[in-house]
């Protein structure tokens, strides 16, 4: 009776933690299948736009698929590939973490509630698995027509 007690007082005390410790971090998803593999891939993140649409759906075209190295921008289109004036770059969610966007460089692909689900990288990561032994950051750079600004790891 006494082992029981204990056990089912350590169950009630540690269950919850060990779920909370699963949920931190968990705001990454697995990478997406163009980062899936690649080095520094921590996994895809939501992204709501600042001009968000609410519960529609949208249609994006990626200037530069996933190249974590080279500065993309994220075009809004109709269905039929048309630009209709939305855009976004790629960022630094740190001076560590690039938020890359996906799926694949011309690939119009639908934003379901108008959420992005963009890649992140950690670029000392990525620049040390792409044979830059001293590393890398993230690093804010101008963007590819239309966007004005976007991001890249630099490798050091």
């Amino acid at each position: 009776m006494i082992k029981q007690t204990i056990l089912a007082v350590l169950m009630t005390a540690f269950i919850p933690m060990l779920l909370l410790s699963n949920a931190v971090g968990a705001d990454h998803a697995a990478p997406s299948a163009g980062a899936k593999g690649m080095p520094g891939a921590l996994g895809t993140i939501e992204y709501k736009p600042a001009d968000w649409k609410g519960k529609e759906s949208t249609y994006w075209d990626d200037t530069d698929g996933v190249a974590p190295g080279v500065a993309g921008c994220h075009v809004g289109v109709t269905q039929a590939g048309k630009p209709d004036g939305r855009f976004f770059g790629e960022a630094c969610q740190s001076n560590q973490v690039l938020i890359e966007s996906n799926p694949g460089a011309g690939v119009i692909h639908v934003h379901t509630g108008d959420l992005g689900h963009p890649d992140t990288f950690d670029c000392k990561a990525w620049c040390v698995g792409t044979s830059h032994p001293k590393g890398g950051i993230c690093k804010a750079v101008a963007g590819p027509p239309p966007c004005t600004a976007s991001a890249i790891c630099q490798c050091n």
